[in-house]
C-alpha cells in the first residue's frame, strides 16, 4: 500500500527528482521524461473517460490501461538491475498480449479503413485521439531513454541510478497507441463513423 501523507517535500527543488531505487537525477534525464509523458498519456485516459460518454466496455478497458500505465511509469523510473532485492514492477509480454487481443476485439466491429481520417467525430473520439497522440509522444521517450540507458541490467549490488530500461515499455506504449486508434473509431459508431480526410481539403 502507498501512503501519500505529505504533497509537497521541497526535495525537487534544486532540479533533481527520486529514481524508483531511490537514486535522484535531474528533472532533464531522458528516463524521467519517459515516465512524465506516460504520466501525461495515463491523465488524458482519464479525460476521456470522465467526459468523452463512452461505452461502459470501453471505460473499462481504459482503466485497466489506465493501472497499467502506472506500472509502465514505476518500470521506466526504475534502473534494471540483475537479482534485485526488492523486485520492481517490470512490464510483461502478456499485458502487450492483451492490448493486441483488445485491438482486435474492438478492430472486427470497424468497416475496412480506405483513408486516413481526421481526430474528430464525438467528443469521445477526439478525446482518445489526443492520448493517441500523447501515447506516442511517451513511446519516443521511452525510446530516447533506451538508447541512453541500453536495456542490460547492472550486476547486483551496483550503484543506485546505473542500469538499463525494459524495452518492453516501449512495445506497451507502441501498442497502446494502436489501441487508442481502434476505440477511437469505435466512439464514432453511433454518430456516422470516421471523419474522413480530403486531401487538398476544399482548397
Amino acid at each position: 500500500m502507498v501512503i501519500l501523507s505529505r504533497i509537497y517535500t521541497r526535495t525537487g527543488d534544486e532540479g533533481t527528482t527520486a529514481l524508483g531505487d531511490f537514486s535522484r537525477t535531474a528533472k532533464t534525464d531522458a528516463r524521467l521524461a519517459a515516465f512524465a509523458d506516460t504520466d501525461e498519456a495515463n491523465s488524458s485516459i482519464g479525460v476521456a473517460i470522465a467526459a468523452g460518454e463512452l461505452s461502459q466496455e470501453m471505460r473499462e478497458t481504459l482503466t485497466r490501461v489506465q493501472n497499467d500505465l502506472f506500472d509502465v511509469g514505476a518500470d521506466l523510473c526504475t534502473p534494471l538491475v540483475a537479482d534485485p532485492e526488492y523486485p520492481p514492477l517490470r512490464v510483461q509480454q502478456q499485458w502487450i498480449d492483451q492490448l493486441e487481443a483488445d485491438i482486435d476485439r474492438y478492430n472486427e466491429l470497424l468497416e475496412p479503413l480506405r483513408s486516413f481520417i481526421l481526430p474528430g467525430g464525438t467528443a469521445g473520439s477526439a478525446f482518445l485521439h489526443v492520448s493517441r497522440t500523447v501515447t506516442r509522444r511517451a513511446e519516443r521517450s521511452a525510446w530516447v531513454a533506451i538508447e541512453t540507458y541500453g536495456t542490460d541490467e547492472a550486476p547486483a549490488g551496483s550503484q543506485k541510478g546505473v542500469g538499463g530500461v525494459n524495452i518492453l515499455t516501449a512495445t506497451y506504449l507502441n501498442r497502446l497507441s494502436d489501441l487508442l486508434f481502434v476505440l477511437a473509431r469505435c466512439a464514432n459508431l453511433d454518430a456516422g463513423g470516421d471523419v474522413l480526410w480530403v486531401p487538398g481539403g476544399e482548397r
